[in-house]
This record gives C-alpha cells, structure tokens and sequence, in this order.
C-alpha cells in the first residue's frame, strides 16, 4: 500500500556524456521528486550548470531506442530471431521487454533480440539510420498507432525496401499507407485498396458514429467466426492476424509472449518444423470500471460501488453520502501492460483528499459509450459524479486518429459536468519537458490539447512524465496535486448551495489610470457585471448592498464615498502586510529577480501591498494589477518578458486564500494573466500563469471573435472560457461633406447630359477636395476641361469611393451581457452574412442572384466598381440597396412591434409557404430585379432565418449560471459570425480549431486571389517590378477565422503549395512549378504574433520547412528571391544557406507583442529608434525545423539582414469590426519606418493590408486603410455618438482610437496631418462636445488633450498656435478638476 502511495521516481546518477541533456539544477526537478534527494546526484558534478539552450540533436526528444534493444546471448543451437518494433507511446516497452527476457530464459526454441523505436524518434536523421540497418537482418517488424504523417512516410520507405524478405509484418490501427505494409503468409492488405473487405471501409468511413476503433474491436470479435467460410490458408493467415490482435491490445507480458510464440512458429522458416506451444490471449475487458485495489475489473457499476461500500482501507467519510465524486477516464492500454502507476497516483490523491474515484477505461478510442454507460444513472437519468478527469489526454472519441466531436459532445452534455482533460508527457521524457520553454511537444498539442478542446475539455495539466529507461510512465506528484484539487474545487461547485458561493469578479485596467478601470474588448463592462449582479441576487446568490445603478457601481469600485482606506487611486479593498504576502504566497521570492523585495511600488503603499476593489456580501469585485513595467522603457526594451510583480501576486493570494473564492470571474477580453512567462503549453509549477491561478475554478467572458486569444486563457490560465457578442454592427453611413458629396454625384448622374454637367463635376471636385478624397482619388485641377468620358470616369472614382465608406461595417456602442441585439439592429450583419457564396451549403449569395437578373456576375461588377467605371458603380449601388430593402423587409415581418424576434420559426414557415408573398419578392418586385430566381432566393433566406434565430438567442447569463453551479458549457467555434454562423448564440465555451487542419482548400483558393492583386498593386507603384522580399505579420484569430488564409498567402508568394493526408491533415508541401507560378518565388520575412506561436508552431514549422526547401531549388536566383536573398546572407554572415533562410519569426517563448504598443499607450518612448530597437530585440526569435525541440532562438543577425531587402510591408485584417485604429496590435507589429531604416537605399517600403471581411476582398495601402477608418470610425458621429451612449466606457473608446492613430504614425508615418485637424475640430473645438467629454470621464479625456499635444510635440500634426495654446489650457483645467474630485 505505502508503495502504491507514493509511487517514487529517482533519475539515474548522469553520465559525463549525458550531462548535455540533463540540467542538474535541482530549483526545477525539487517540485516533481519525493521529499528525499537523490545522493548519486550529490556528487562533485552536481555543481555542474548547465545551459539548456539545444539539448542534443535540437530534437524534442533525446531518447535513444537503445534502452529498447535485448540482445541474447548466442547461443550456436537455437536459431535466432529478430523483431523491430515501431510504436507512438513506450507504454509497450516494459511488457514486450519483459516478454522477451522471460522467452530467452527458457532457452527453448529460439534466441530472440528485440529493439523497439518510438515514431518520434525517427526525426533525427542517425536514428532512422540505425533503423533501416536494423531492418536489413530482422525477422520479423510490428508497428502500432503511427499517425503522424512525415513519419508514417519515412516507415512506410524503411519498412517497403524490405518487406518481401521479412518473415511477418504486423502493423495495427496506423495510417492507410502503413496498415498496407501488413503480410502474414498469404495475407495481406495492400489489395485492399480495390477490395470491398469490412477492414478497408474503417478507413473510408469519415463520419462513423462508432469511431475507428470500435469497428476494429468488433471486427476483432466477429471475423474468427467469419473466417470459416475462407478457403483454408488464406483464412489461416488472416486468423493469426487477428488473434496477433488480441494479443497485442491484451498488452500484458504473457499476452506478448504468446503473441511472439505464435508468430516465429508460423512465419519464420528455421521454426519450421518446430511445434511451438501457445495460449490464446487472455482476453480484458474492453471497457469497464477498474481501481487498482479492486479484486477485478467492473461492468456494472453498481457492483463497483457495492466493492467501495465494503472497503476497509478508507475512512468512513469517503464512503459516506457527503464526499465528492469524481469520475476517471483511463486508457485501457495502460492497465494491461501494467504501465499505470501514474494512474494509481491521481486515484490516491484523491482519495486521501476527501473524493470517491469511479475510475473507466475503453480498449477502443471511443470513450462516449462507456461515460454514458458507467457514469450516468439509467433510471434517473442524473450523473453519479459531480466532475470528470480523463487522464487520456485524447480527444473523448477517435483518439489520435478520426474524431467524432458532435458524438462526444453529446455523450458529455448528458452528463453535464466539468470536464477536464489533463496530459500525460508522451514524445517527451519528463527532463525534456522541464527543461522546454514550448512545453509540450507540438503535435502532442495538436493531437491532446487542441482536439480535447473541441470537446468542452479543459484544463490541459501535464500530470505524467515518462522515464527515459524503462519507458514508464509515472506521476508528477505536485501537479497530480494540483490537477487533483482543481477536479474537487469543480466538484464542490456542483454541491454548494448558491448562498454560500464565493466569486470574485476580476476587472482590467489597461493602461493604468482610473479613466481606464474596466476595459475590455467590445464590452460595456459595468454595465454586465450589474446585470450579472442582478441575475445572481435573483437567483439565489449573497450579493448584500449592490447599488441601485451601474453608474453608482462604477463609483463605488472606483472611488468610495465610505471607504476604510483614502486612496488617490482606487478604492483600496485590503491590505496585506509584507510577512502576510511571503505566508500566502510560495513563489514570492522567484519575484524579486525581477522587482525586489516585497512591497516595491506597485500596488502599494510603502509598507503593505493594496487589493483594489470592493465587495457586496459574497461578492468582490476586483481590479486585476497590470504588467507593471508599462512606464519604464528600460524594461520594455528586453526581449523575455518580466515575471508578475508582488502587487500582482497579491491580488490573487487574496482572492485564493483570504477572500476564499469559489470561483474567479474574470470580466471581457482580455487581462494579463494569461500572458505572463512561463512555457507555452503544457505548464509546469514554476510557469507564473499556473501558480497566479493556484487551485481557483477560473470562468472567463471572452469576445466570441477572437478565439486565438480565448485559446491561450484555456491553456495557461485553465479558463472555462464564455464567449459574448461583439456589437451588431451597422454601416458607417455618409455625414457632412461627404453626404454632400453624395447628393452632388446623384444630380450629375440626371443632369450629366445637360449644360450643366461640368459645373457639376466640378462642385465635387471641390467638395471632394475639402474631403481629403484628393489623396485617395486623382482628382484634376479644378478649371481644367476634361472630355465627357473623362467626367464620368472622375465621378465614377469618387462615387466608388463613397460607397465604400458608406458600406463600411462599424459596431454601435457596446455590449451588455445578457442584452442580445434586437432584430432590427441585426439587419447589418444579416445583410453581411448574405453578401457571401456558401458552395459547401449551396447557397448563392445575394448580390451575386440579384447581378445575375440583369446578366451580370457579380465579380465583374464588383472589379468595375474598383476602377470607377460609372455605370457598375451605379448598379453595385442598387444590388447593395435592394440587399438591404429585401432583408429588412424579411426582419420586418418576422418581428413583433417591441422588435423582438418572435418565434421565428413558426412565421417563417408560413412565409415560406406562399410564393407570393414572400416578403422579399414582394420587396423585389418594385425593383429592377423583380426577375430573381425564387428557388435561390428561398434557399438563401431559409438560412438568414435560421441566422436570425442565433444571433438574437441569448445565453451569455445562463452559461455563466452553468459553470458556476458546476455543470457542462457546450464548446463552440470562435470566429466571425459573419463568415462563421456556428459561432452564434453566444455564450460557450470557445475553442480554436484543429491546428493541422489549415489552410484548407478553399483557404488556398482566397489566399491566391490577395496574393496576385498584392503582387500587380506593387509592380503598378513599383516602375513595374516585382516586390523581392515583403515583410507580412501572422495572427491567431486571423488564421483561425480563415482557416489559414494568410498562412497560404505566404506559402503561394513563395510558390508551394501544402498536400494533406488521408485524415486531412496538411504536414507536408511541395514546391510549384516556375511555369505554373507565373513569376519569380518571392521572399519573405513573417513575423508571428506570440499567439499565433502558441497555437500553431506546427504551422511554423511547415512555414520553415517551405521556406528552407524553395531556397535550396537549383533555380536562377532572378526567377527565385528567396534563394537569390539566402545565398548573399549566408556568404555575409558565413553559414550555410539553410540556416541563412531563417524566415519565420515571433517572440520568445512565453512573452507576447513587441511591446511597441505599450509604449505608446502610455507615452513612454523619446523617439522611434527606441520603438525599433523594441522591436528588433523582441521579435528576433526564429523558429527552426531542424531543431524544432530547441524553441525559439534569437537570430537578430538574419532577421535584419532580411528585412532589410523588404520592398513591402503586409497585414491582413480578420473581421469587420476590427480594423487597424481599433485594437494596439496591427500597429504594434508593424516594421514599415524600421524596413525603411535598414534597406541600404534608405527607401520606404510601399506598406498594404488586404482587407477580405467583404465579398469584394481588397488590398490597399496602409495610408488608404488609415485614411478609411478615420473616417468610418473616429470622425464619423454615427460611430462617437453610438459610444458616447455607453458613458463612462464611450469616451475611453474615443480616446483610444485617437492614441492608435498616434502608434501608426510612430510605426509607418502614413497618418494625413488632416486627420488630426479634423479630430480636433471633431472633440475640442465643438464646445459642447468638449464639455459632455470631461464630465462623463474626467480621466480618459485628459489622456485624449495629452495625446493630441503629443502628436503635435512628436511632429506628426502640423496645427496653428491657438491651437496647442486651447489644448494646453484646457490640459491644466482638466488636472485641476481631477484634483478638485479627488480631493
């Protein structure tokens, strides 16, 4: 028992030679090992520090396959036999080891050597060597679950070049490709390929509701019986195959024994003759309920409770009606080959924390039958445990091969509680692990963290480790610990009654000022939180004292009447004496590295740290601290980024350990938490984001559009993540001269061939002058005659470009959780959702049926607009109209007159059912397009009806009610609901997508259409060249939205294209044709955000790979830059041309942005060299496919010798809500000035976004996009006025808008000095509009005078004194009203 208890671990005493790979220092490992510390390691070596920077071969793993190899002693008389053996996870070496020893101590039969090779380790060039050697004089080669697609490939050759000369080959459930490698005598499967056999369809089936491997299961049962009616040695051939099956998912060493008997007696010819006894397989079950003091394995669970009842180890209280219950879910692999003392750790722990085990297992890789079967009551229906833990790592069905999502959500909705998927290390041993700053292996992310998410699961705790030797799993105590009470802390949710719950609701505060308390992306924060107030009181929560409106709430948290504490700052909620902080908080001192000694000066008051916020009965209300090191330029200079400061740590020692949190809410997106250093995925306890959350169920409201960073709070702050509705949005709508503008161009288009066109024409040159359309238009002189044609041209461009703002989607105000737009504010982005082709649902978009009533295609209309040819202009503006008229018109009738949508979907059928009276037809019918196809037309709007129904549902509250009373969120896609409808209603918990799942086709197919208009717009501004290098960013959401979009824009620039595998994953690329391409291979330098690093480093990877292959293609370097620019860098720099085509860059591991945007938001930079150095110094890690395992490694050298041939600069925006002046990131990543800096010609280079929110994709320059935000947004009063409603909150977002602008003059100087003029004019000028700005928030709008003495200081507005003299004057009154309130 006391062994089962702490199952120890001790690592062998390192050689000299192995000390490469082994980091003596005992800060890391103390966590993991037992109390006692190992004496070998004492010796005089233990000294020894070792730098951890590429270990080896750079690989991910440095274990060898000679732990793995037996090697008999000779032995003249008995014949020898040889097996290779290739497997995903080592959980087979120890019982096949112990097989073969067990077989070679007999001495009877045969001498059998064994080596065995995890697929990872073939990545390394020597070991697949010694593979293929090993092949040359082998008997007999087994192979199980090889699902990793380069891999596969590079078994699939070793293993072919051999196969007619092997005796046997068995390969189970793999790749199609290694499956077909099997032969047993006169079985085999390579004719399967045409056959119709049961074993081939497994393959083809894509939707089996069983998953994979049940089928096989079945299969494996049903086939001896079948097997009959063969003709004899054919049929005998595929028995063994089947029996070596069973066999081989028995595990057991007895199992294998039989298994090797078997096969060497048949198959290897010098056993011929010998008659070599076996058993049948002793046969487990296949799925049932397991515990490792249990007399045997359970297939009821009442008879496994009965068992619990009568057992005598365990206090009464774990048998009694009280104790939690939390369920396991297991790999049945694991239990038969004995390999399961990890699993026996989390059963003790909690056990002896207090909590029953119903631990079940599944030999298949679906587990939603057995969850179902052993964990729900059948008569009740109810579940019989209060959380789940699968302890697999694998998504709940289809394991590493086919998933079935929709099936495992089903199976976890009906038993509706937290599920929590924790990871045991499999490509790793458990020092690599430690020592990685990516953390977990990339395709271990992609097969047991990104696949579990699409599940529901949460919580990804690496809680197993794997020793190098023997292969065995074993427990990592202090995170079995953790992942432990985390499963109860979930469980207690389920238990306690609502008024006793604790929450604390954590709010931002970015940058740090009191203007500023409560931000988050989109959202009216204290507005929700009111309303979540509100639902919790009336549901049964203590939310004693709450006030009677938001605002006063605000108040309250931000500045208290009563409060205990005065504080200039906010309202001071506790403080924490510097001897309290060490008690409460372990990791303190790993602080002061960093920040001192406690208290420092952040969060604090000199002698105590200070917890701001405010608390209503069980309720506390709490402002998360920021980074801390936003105002010292020094710090932002370093390229990793600082570890939390004390005041942070604080905050949430008290939230954990004083206040007693339940749970944590944190409010909207996003905080900083989650992006504190630490390893990527995968953490360990000395990453700060894991020991910050400590053991608190963390539920967060995220933005549903932007689920890259939703993705990383999952991962590194285990959030149970809810996602809420970004605005509707609504066109931006034409205001003053542009209005204008806009009547003058309708009275030329009736009276153009009157006398008074010209006149006309030049009114709206004039006007459109006084616009600062001059800029985006050739405009002539205002005289000059021009001809007719010319006329309409002119029109036509300004028209076009009028529409185009006038089209231009914008979010309204805010929004407030648990108030779903009404219908009629829903008619933009239905309007939106109905401007795109759907080929995969059949459904045409609605301009492309109108265009085609008047025999157009709608891509014609769409370029002739472009160019401003008058009459598509014209026609673009009437499709865009009647678009509009028929869907409101729809809305219309499917709403009530409060406009609310009432039970839609009763109306809509009987709006279906008449042809007639179809709202939209009869909409239709007074337009010129009253010929529209009505079977399309019906198509598309019984989809918009269904879109209607998502977008006005609301379950924001109520999935917050959920996670907090402990039950299942349903998981969701995030993403733009326009392109994305799935991401409606709102309120799940939002995951990313299968990393290797993208770019997909149709991704490819968008990605080639930006890339050729990027390439002509920049011959066109270039004297007709071709850009050589451009310079583009990749980001998280963006990929995700798209599916890769600007992942295949940058593999088309270079000319490959990406070759998925049967399970459509795309881990390969081959390289495209000059004749195809069209023109040179063009270079380029990406910069991956530290998100994008996070969620898709296996996509860098297939990024460096393309890159690295185009550079060595034996090409002319004029028709082939990549190589053309790789071979003058490494002749400079003196290395060879591989790792001079280092191209693909981001952060370091666990530090995000370069930091630019910090800087600027809180004005703490002298000039932009210092912006540049910033960027250089953070963004200069290059990820590299020869040593994937070494993470990110700074190549500054090579990332500034490329950029420095940039002729281009590019971003993609990803939705229609967020442009460039809206969010800190697209300017923060952008390196237009510092490109221009390092060219030797000092030249600018031309800088673009490609903008493919609409149907119409665009790419235009930075100045254009800049130019049409300013307009649609920051001087647009549709946009001020929408967030002027919001209050409080409104003027922070105007304020905001102004200081990105500033960030983009600082980065690429493309800001017009009018923009400034007429912001300006916009909010200070306009005496009232100045006036209602100070007296709704104070705070924010003396960092909006700041920031415009700012731009005219740092030169980038040109404005008269009186001017600056207004703006200084108003910046002291400002001052001395906020000292007047405060004091």
């Amino acid at each position: 028992m006391a062994s089962l208890l702490s199952s120890q671990f001790t690592l062998p005493a390192p050689k000299a030679d192995q000390l490469s790979s082994l980091s003596q220092k005992h800060y890391f490992l103390h966590s993991f090992l037992p109390k006692k510390t190992n004496p070998a390691g004492n010796s005089s070596k233990s000294g020894v520090k070792v730098k951890c920077a590429v270990a080896g071969n750079g690989l991910f793993t440095q274990t060898t396959p000679e732990v793995r190899r037996i090697v008999p002693e000779r032995d003249g008389s008995l014949p020898a036999v040889k097996i290779v053996y290739v497997v995903l996870e080592a959980q087979y070496q120890s019982s096949l080891s112990a097989a073969v020893l067990a077989l070679n101590k007999t001495k009877r039969y045969a001498s059998f050597e064994v080596v065995g090779y995890l697929v990872e380790e073939l990545r390394d060039a020597n070991t697949y060597k010694t593979f293929c050697k090993d092949l040359e004089d082998a008997n007999i080669f087994i192979g199980s679950l090889i699902f990793v697609e380069e891999l596969a490939l590079k078994v699939k050759a070793a293993v072919e070049k051999e196969r007619d000369r092997l005796d046997a080959v068995l390969v189970f459930p793999s790749m199609p490709e290694v499956m077909r490698l099997n032969k047993l005598g006169t079985f085999s499967m390579s004719q399967l390929g045409q056959s119709k056999s049961p074993f081939f369809q497994l393959f083809k089936k894509k939707k089996s509701s069983a998953g994979f491997a049940d089928s096989m299961l079945k299969l494996v049962r049903t086939l001896p019986k079948v097997l009959k009616y063969l003709p004899s040695d054919k049929a005998q051939d595929a028995r063994l195959y089947i029996l070596s099956l069973q066999f081989w998912l028995g595990g057991s060493p007895d199992n294998l024994q039989n298994f090797l008997k078997m096969i060497s007696g048949s198959y290897v010819p010098a056993l011929k003759g010998t008659k070599i006894e076996y058993s049948d397989p002793v046969l487990f079950l296949d799925s049932g309920i397991w515990h490792p003091l249990a007399p045997c394995m359970y297939d009821d669970v009442k008879e496994y409770l009965n068992w619990y009842g009568t057992r005598k180890d365990v206090n009464e209280k774990l048998k009694g009606p009280n104790a939690p219950i939390v369920g396991l879910v297991l790999q049945r692999s694991h239990i038969v080959t004995g390999d399961e003392s990890h699993y026996v750790a989390v059963i003790m722990e909690l056990e002896a924390s207090g909590a029953k085990v119903i631990p079940i297992f599944a030999g298949g890789l679906d587990f939603s039958g057995p969850v179902e079967r052993f964990l729900i009551d059948p008569v009740t229906k109810k579940p019989y445990i209060n959380s789940v833990v699968s302890l697999t790592g694998f998504a709940l069905v289809g394991g590493p091969a086919r998933q079935d999502h929709p099936r495992a959500v089903e199976a976890l909705g009906k038993l509706d509680v937290p599920y929590i998927v924790a990871v045991p290390l499999v490509f790793q041993t458990t020092e690599e692990w430690l020592n990685s700053t990516l953390g977990l292996h990339p395709i271990q992310v992609a097969l047991q963290v990104a696949l579990p998410e699409l599940d529901g699961g949460m919580e990804p705790i690496v809680f197993a480790g794997r020793d190098p030797r023997t292969g065995k799993s074993h427990a990592l105590h202090k995170r079995v610990e953790q992942l432990c009470t985390r499963a109860i802390r979930w469980a207690e949710l389920k238990r306690k009654s609502k008024a006793e719950k604790r929450l604390a609701i954590t709010v931002f505060s970015f940058p740090p000022d009191k203007g500023n308390v409560g931000t988050a992306a989109y959202l009216n924060v204290f507005s929700s939180i009111y309303s979540v107030l509100k639902e919790l009181k009336r549901d049964g929560y203590n939310v004693e004292g709450l006030p009677e409106t938001s605002e006063a709430l605000i108040e309250e948290v931000i500045h208290d009447k009563e409060a205990q504490f005065s504080s200039p700052n906010l309202n001071v909620a506790y403080k924490m004496g510097v001897r309290e902080y060490y008690d409460l908080t372990s990791y303190a001192t790993a602080l002061e590295e960093n920040w001192g000694k406690a208290p420092g000066n952040l969060n604090s008051d000199g002698e105590n740290l200070l917890v701001y916020g405010k608390q209503y009965g069980n309720v506390f209300i709490g402002v998360q601290p920021t980074f801390g090191y936003e105002g010292d330029p020094m710090r932002l200079l370093f390229s990793k980024s600082a570890s939390p400061h004390h005041g942070f740590a604080a905050y949430y020692s008290f939230v954990e350990k004083i206040f007693q949190a339940d749970a944590v809410l944190h409010f909207g997106t996003h905080g900083s938490l989650e992006f504190m250093p630490g390893k990527q995925v995968g953490m360990s306890d000395v990453c700060f984001p894991d020991s910050l959350i400590g053991n608190i169920p963390n539920v967060y409201y995220y933005a549903a559009n932007n689920p890259s960073e939703a993705t990383i709070a999952k991962r590194r702050s285990y959030a149970n993540t809810i996602s809420y509705l970004t605005p509707p949005a609504e066109n931006a709508g034409l205001y003053k001269g542009l209005k204008q503008l806009s009547e003058l161009i309708s009275s030329y288009q009736s009276l153009k061939d009157s006398g008074r066109g010209p006149q006309i024409v030049s009114s709206i040159i004039s006007t459109a002058k006084q616009c600062n359309l001059d800029k985006d238009v050739d405009l002539p002189d205002e005289g000059a005659e021009i001809s007719a044609k010319e006329r309409d041209l002119v029109v036509g461009k300004v028209y076009s470009k009028i529409m185009e703002i006038e089209s231009r989607l914008l979010p309204c105000g805010l929004h407030v959780i648990g108030e779903p737009p009404s219908a009629m504010e829903a008619v933009a982005t239905l309007v939106n959702i109905a401007a795109l082709d759907r080929p995969e649902d059949g459904i045409l978009s609605l301009p492309s049926i109108l265009a085609e009533t008047v025999g157009r295609d709608i891509e014609d209309v769409y370029r002739g607009s472009d160019k401003g040819i008058l009459k598509d202009v014209e026609l673009l503006r009437q499709i865009t109209e009647a678009s509009r008229g028929s869907i409101t018109a729809f809305v219309e009738r499917t709403t009530n007159n409060k406009g609310q949508v009432v039970d839609v979907t009763n109306k809509l059928s009987s709006i279906l059912g008449f042809g007639i009276n179809e709202p939209w037809v009869q909409y239709l019918s007074s337009t010129k397009f009253y010929r529209a196809d009505r079977e399309k037309l019906r198509t598309l709007f019984e989809f918009l009806g269904e879109c209607l129904k998502l977008v006005v549902a609301d379950n924001e509250l109520g999935s917050l009610k959920q996670a907090l009373e402990g039950k299942y969120v349903m998981p969701g896609p995030g993403g733009d609901p326009i392109r994305n409808p799935k991401v409606l209603p709102t309120g799940k918990n939002i995951h990313a997508l299968d990393p290797q799942a993208i770019p997909t086709t149709a991704a490819m197919q968008s990605a080639k259409v930006v890339v050729d208009r990027l390439v002509e717009r920049q011959k066109v501004d270039n004297g007709g060249k071709y850009p050589e290098t451009v310079a583009l960013v990749l980001w998280g959401t963006d990929n995700i939205k798209t599916y890769g979009e600007s992942l295949g824009q940058v593999l088309w620039m270079i000319g490959v294209r990406p070759i998925a595998d049967t399970f459509g994953r795309v881990n390969r690329v081959e390289p495209v044709s000059l004749e195809e391409l069209g023109r040179p291979r063009i270079d380029v330098v990406v910069n991956c955000s530290g998100v994008f690093r996070d969620l898709f480093i296996n996509q860098m990877n297939l990024l460096d790979r393309a890159i690295k292959m185009v550079a060595e293609l034996d090409e002319p370097e004029e028709l082939n830059y990549v190589r053309k620019h790789a071979l003058e860098q490494a002749k400079t720099l003196g290395i060879d041309v591989r790792e001079a085509a280092t191209r693909v860059f981001s952060n370091a591991s666990g530090s995000y942005s370069s930091n630019i945007n910090l800087a600027v938001e809180n004005s703490t930079w002298n000039d932009e060299k210092q912006l540049q150095d910033m960027y250089l110094s953070r963004k200069s890690f290059a990820f590299d496919s020869d040593a994937p395992g070494a993470g990110m490694t700074e190549k500054r050298k090579v990332f500034e010798m490329a950029l420095s041939t940039a002729d281009a600069t590019f971003q993609n925006l990803d939705s229609s809500e967020i442009s460039l002046t809206d969010v800190s990131h697209y300017f923060d990543s952008d390196p237009t000035n510092l490109v221009q800096n390092l060219r030797k010609d000092g030249k600018k280079p031309s800088a673009y976004v490609a903008d493919t929110t609409t149907a119409n994709a665009q790419v235009r320059t930075l100045g254009e996009t800049v130019r049409l935000d300013a307009r649609t947004k920051l001087l647009n009063p549709k946009w001020y006025e929408g967030m002027m409603s919001s209050g409080y909150e409104g003027v922070r977002e105007i304020e905001k808008r102004l200081t990105n602008t500033v960030g983009w003059s600082a980065t690429s100087g493309q800001v017009d000095n009018w923009v400034y003029e007429e912001a300006n004019s916009t909010f200070i000028q306009d005496e009232e509009m100045l006036n209602r700005l100070m007296n709704t928030n104070p705070n924010s709008f003396r960092k909006l005078v700041q920031t415009f003495l700012e731009a005219n200081g740092r030169g980038y507005w040109e404005t008269s004194e009186q001017n600056i003299e207004k703006l200084r004057q108003l910046y002291s009154e400002v001052e001395d009203k906020i000292e007047g309130i405060d004091r």
